[in-house]
């Protein structure tokens, strides 16, 4: 008795999409990141008052300057007066690096980013490349702008050499850029707008505020130290060739450097825990 034949079934066709598949990259998060960033009126808002900041203090405390003559000015530059818009604009820049990763935390979109992109680390590296690109080109374009214009308006005030001119521009750019870096981090760190903007923004003013009122003998040097690094001072002393508060203390470009490194170590802690806890 032989067994019955079997009589198989064709295979059915596999389906085939008309879309070609490859695997995603770095710039794929990049263009994501950029859609997003330009997309949201936070970035539309927080950019454009941190541009009227820089122009309206800047111009005017230039103005004032100038209308008071020769007095008080020494052998300094006018690209020194950059400081006080610099300053308040700090502010937006901190706003809008926290709000690029903690608003995603607030509204659930964080699930969706992470879905569509499984590498954390590449998502928060496409995050902090766009928004650093994007800080720095709109504020080293505005200080040189606004530079510009200080020298042109105060007669008086020297003529910046070419290093003052770097650092008054690319130098105030890239120190804001690194300013929000250090807020971006501290946003992927506390997952929560309001704390993050509240803690930079305590980062920003208190230890300033706090060396004011050190007046005993034995916070002496913790006085000094607050006054010395403190952010403000180090934007102040981003304008001078030489330490502005004594014999020590950061100059030229170490503020920048000082920011770097400080972010950098934020940025560190942020991709460790951004890989290491859930979403």
């Amino acid at each position: 008795m032989t067994a019955p034949a079997q009589h198989h079934a064709p295979a059915p066709h596999s389906y085939v999409s008309p879309i070609p598949v490859r695997r995603a990259h770095l710039g794929d998060a990049l263009t994501s990141e950029w859609t997003k960033i330009r997309s949201v009126r936070s970035t539309l808002w927080t950019l454009g008052v941190m541009v009227l900041l820089m122009l309206a203090i800047g111009l005017g405390v230039a103005a004032i300057a100038a209308n008071a003559g020769e007095q008080g000015l020494g052998d300094e530059s006018a690209l020194g007066f950059g400081f006080f818009g610099m300053l308040p604009a700090s502010i937006c820049v901190i706003t809008l690096g926290v709000l690029t990763i903690a608003s995603e935390y607030g509204t659930g979109m964080i699930r969706t980013t992470l879905t569509a992109c499984p590498s954390r680390a590449r998502v928060l590296t496409a995050k902090a490349i766009v928004f650093f690109l994007l800080v720095f080109t709109v504020t080293t374009v505005v200080a040189a702008l606004v530079g510009a214009v200080q020298v042109a308006l105060v007669d008086a005030a020297d003529t910046p050499t070419t290093s003052e001119w770097l650092r008054a521009t690319v130098g105030a750019g890239g120190y804001l850029a690194m300013l929000g870096l250090l807020s971006l981090a501290l946003g992927t760190l506390i997952r929560h707008s309001a704390g993050a903007i509240t803690v930079m923004i305590g980062l920003l003013l208190l230890p300033l505020v706090a060396a004011l009122f050190m007046f005993s003998e034995a916070l002496r040097s913790v006085q000094e130290w607050l006054l010395t690094y403190a952010i403000p001072s180090q934007m102040i002393s981003l304008y001078a060739a030489q330490p502005p508060f004594g014999d020590k203390g950061p100059s030229g470009w170490e503020p920048l450097l000082i920011m770097t490194g400080v972010a950098g170590i934020a940025l560190a802690g942020a991709y460790a825990l951004l890989n290491s806890r859930d979403v």
